[in-house]
């Protein structure tokens, strides 16, 4: 009986964390308000109202993937491809399986030069789609477009 009990005891003390871990998994809704802000913004063309509305909602919950890759994407606007890639790999250190992250990372990094990066996150998303992926064939263009531009002979100025 009294081993019954101290099972019981321990089996509540383990049970209590992971019921707190499984509320901790929701964001919060005004994180989720300013994201959907940023991604209007984005959509609209306004780059830096964007980021500002993304920033907001990382400083009410920093576990916003959404709020990381909206940045990125919105510097990638900018044309700053390097503070993309930093933006999308806080968004990756979040969630690893996050495909639009990992294809706009590889976007940025062929736009940094640096494909044979970009072949990685490709085989990476590759890896992870189970049927028809998009993202993969969206990134093999970019990727293959690139291949295309750098193996173009220069032309010669007249």
């Amino acid at each position: 009986m009294m081993m019954r009990s101290a099972l019981l005891s321990l089996a509540l003390v383990l049970a209590a964390p992971a019921a707190a871990v499984g509320r901790d998994d929701q964001l919060k809704p005004a994180s989720t308000q300013f994201a959907a802000a940023g991604q209007t913004a984005l959509a609209a063309g306004k780059a830096q109202d964007a980021i500002d509305s993304f920033e907001a909602a990382l400083a009410v919950d920093p576990r916003n993937v959404a709020a990381f890759a909206g940045i990125a994407s919105a510097y990638e606007k900018l044309g700053l491809p390097g503070k993309a890639v930093k933006y999308y790999r806080e968004a990756l250190a979040l969630n690893p399986s996050d495909i639009a992250s990992l294809e706009g990372q590889g976007r940025a990094l062929v736009a940094r030069g640096a494909t044979a990066r970009a072949q990685i996150n490709l085989a990476r998303i590759k890896a992870l789609c189970k049927a028809d992926c998009s993202a993969a064939v969206r990134l093999e263009g970019v990727i293959g477009k690139a291949a295309q531009t750098a193996e173009a002979p220069a032309k010669p100025k007249s």
